[in-house]
């Protein structure tokens, strides 16, 4: 079974574009430390069912999956209906 672990901040390569590429998400662990992914560990913790990322906002959940644009596959939520998108606006990772 996948770990289910939400995401809390991420590293963007230009924090000012809100449609820049993702380099890491974090996290807190349940003892209290933090966790940090490169966005191309994510990805394969996803294809081989280690990990199930999600983001809350207002209290909802969204999903994270692996989406593809021009053969490059990425991290995004399931559509949810929030805006600004639930990922993209995550504040930076420490």
């Amino acid at each position: 079974m996948a770990m289910a672990l939400e995401i809390k901040c991420i590293n963007k390569s230009s924090r000012q574009d809100a449609h820049s590429r993702i380099n890491h998400i974090g996290g807190i662990n349940s003892n209290g430390g933090r966790w940090t992914l490169s966005e191309e560990e994510a990805i394969q913790g996803i294809k081989t069912h280690k990990y199930d990322f999600y983001t809350n906002a207002g209290g909802k959940k969204a999903k994270v999956v692996i989406a593809t644009h021009e053969g490059r596959e990425y991290l995004k939520t399931e559509n949810d209906k929030i805006q600004p998108n639930n990922l993209l606006s995550l504040p930076e990772c420490p």
